[in-house]
């Protein structure tokens, strides 16, 4: 889970900021520090990352406004919030933001580490439904298309159909596979293996895995129907995904 996952921490108490980057390092995330708000506003542009932790009172900051300002600047971040003074206003703010966590100094490492596994799960599940959102949409401008194709009524555009069809629809097949692969990374840890292999051998993605092998037969025995680089291609990636399933 913690594989590239990128963190940004913002607060002017520089022993927390470098002490904290340094054991989520060894933890095995990659950890920028910065001591102010302009600071993580510039870091915030100009990287992509899975979570911000900030402290409320730091230069900058007034009543919140990092935050109330996060949504322009990097969309769906989630945030730990990090307080030397907890009030019952910043508390009650925290609830209308996209703040995952609201911690009061000292902070419990053990506790904080929990919740950056939180806020990293809830990341990859959004970055997943971003995906699917795209794919939704890049289906129907090809199906709109294919729908052009046909409406020409040749020997020509209804060949070119075919193929085009078939390789966004396996296409889709790939990304969705690979999406439910990414499903149960979030669902469990590495500590719980067994509910991974649960999942992963469910009815459901055996039918998946079922019709991939169809497709992959397809493939091979229209290659001579249509040659084309790109569903030779995407057929070998097919049967490397199958490989990499039957393995899991």
């Amino acid at each position: 889970m913690t594989e590239n996952r990128r963190i940004l921490i913002a607060d002017d108490e520089q022993t927390f900021c470098y002490s904290t980057g340094e054991l989520l390092r060894k933890e095995g995330y990659q950890c920028d520090c910065v001591l102010d708000a302009n600071q993580a506003i510039e870091k915030l542009k100009d990287g992509c990352y899975d979570l911000l932790i900030a402290d409320i009172k730091m230069p900058g900051n007034p009543e919140l406004q990092l935050i109330k300002e996060l949504p322009k600047i990097a969309r769906n971040i989630p945030v730990i919030l990090i307080t030397a003074y907890p009030s019952v206003k910043s508390a009650v703010e925290a609830i209308h933001l996209s703040v995952i966590s609201y911690m009061v100094k000292p902070v419990d490492f053990q506790q904080l580490k929990k919740s950056v596994l939180e806020s990293m799960k809830q990341k990859k599940l959004v970055q997943a439904i971003s995906h699917a959102k795209q794919r939704l949409k890049e289906s129907k401008k090809q199906i709109t298309i294919l729908e052009e194709l046909l409406e020409k009524r040749n020997a020509q555009a209804f060949n070119s159909s075919i193929k085009s069809f078939t390789e966004f629809t396996l296409s889709n097949i790939t990304a969705s596979f690979l999406d439910l692969k990414n499903i149960t990374s979030i669902l469990t840890d590495d500590k719980n293996e067994s509910a991974v292999c649960n999942l992963v051998n469910c009815p459901r993605l055996e039918m998946l895995s079922d019709g991939l092998a169809n497709a992959i037969k397809t493939l091979e025995l229209t290659k001579s129907a249509f040659k084309s680089k790109e569903l030779g291609h995407l057929r070998i990636r097919l049967e490397h995904l199958i490989k990499k399933t039957k393995n899991v």
